[in-house]
């Protein structure tokens, strides 16, 4: 099966480069690497010009957009693998087997969707880890405590989305919530959880760069859950803000 990596990328040309360098070693050989440019005016297109000379299919779609959910849309509606996941501009996938693996699951099946563990790093030095997310084996009840997998990990056939569609671009930060909740209620569907450390995100993401950002994540988990029919939304969101304590010890 192909495997569509979907990359959004604006004025990334700092942090890029250990991001295409992870996809670029994998050792599985069939991957379709799309970077979705939102305009960059720094040196992003120069740095992913550098890898069209490998073996390497990376296709490049440059142009103003409406933020990074609109730009992972955009990625889906063009990927033409069967298996679809993300690695954003400054994160990198953790060695250079985790593709291979993912997709031994999905061939090892019938699964519907892998994900797995995700490492915290520092901003500046990726092998320094801050936090770690452990995930765990999916059990429907788990929505109601809080519970989801670390997004950056969720790897789905492109048909998942096809049904499903992308991402709500209501949701300035937690559109990625939404969307895993979404697909993970839907009871036809089947999910395996890969034991491997998948993805490094560095710290500072948007979700969680200042406190102003923390609230308005608060109150779109909030909504999300409620609009999803989840069971007492308020205790789903403490439980779900209060969990991420243990992936500091």
């Amino acid at each position: 099966m192909k495997l569509t990596l979907i990359t959004a990328t604006y004025n990334s040309g700092k942090v890029l480069l250990d991001c295409l360098n992870s996809v670029w070693k994998q050792d599985y050989n069939d991957i379709e690497h799309l970077i979705i440019d939102g305009g960059s005016e720094d040196d992003t297109l120069s740095v992913v010009e550098k890898f069209k000379c490998h073996n390497y299919n990376i296709k490049v779609f440059s142009d103003s957009d409406n933020g990074i959910y609109y730009a992972l849309n955009k990625g889906i509606a063009l990927a033409t693998g069967e298996v679809i996941g993300f690695v954003h501009s400054d994160d990198l996938l953790a060695d250079p087997k985790i593709v291979s693996k993912i997709m031994n699951c999905f061939n090892d099946g019938p699964y519907d969707g892998v994900y797995g563990n995700l490492q915290y790093v520092d901003k500046q030095q990726s092998t320094k880890v801050v936090r770690s997310w452990q995930s765990r084996d999916f059990e429907p009840g788990l929505l109601g405590k809080g519970w989801m997998p670390a997004h950056p990990t969720f790897f789905l056939k492109k048909e998942v989305y096809v049904k499903h569609g992308g991402f709500n671009l209501n949701y300035r930060i937690a559109a990625d919530y939404d969307m895993m909740l979404r697909v993970l209620k839907d009871t036809s569907y089947r999910f395996v959880f890969l034991r491997e450390v998948i993805t490094k995100m560095r710290m500072g993401g948007a979700s969680n760069r200042n406190l102003k950002n923390i609230i308005v994540k608060s109150r779109e988990d909030y909504k999300i859950l409620k609009r999803n029919h989840i069971r007492n939304p308020l205790l789903a969101l403490f439980l779900k803000n209060i969990s991420k304590v243990n992936q500091f010890f």
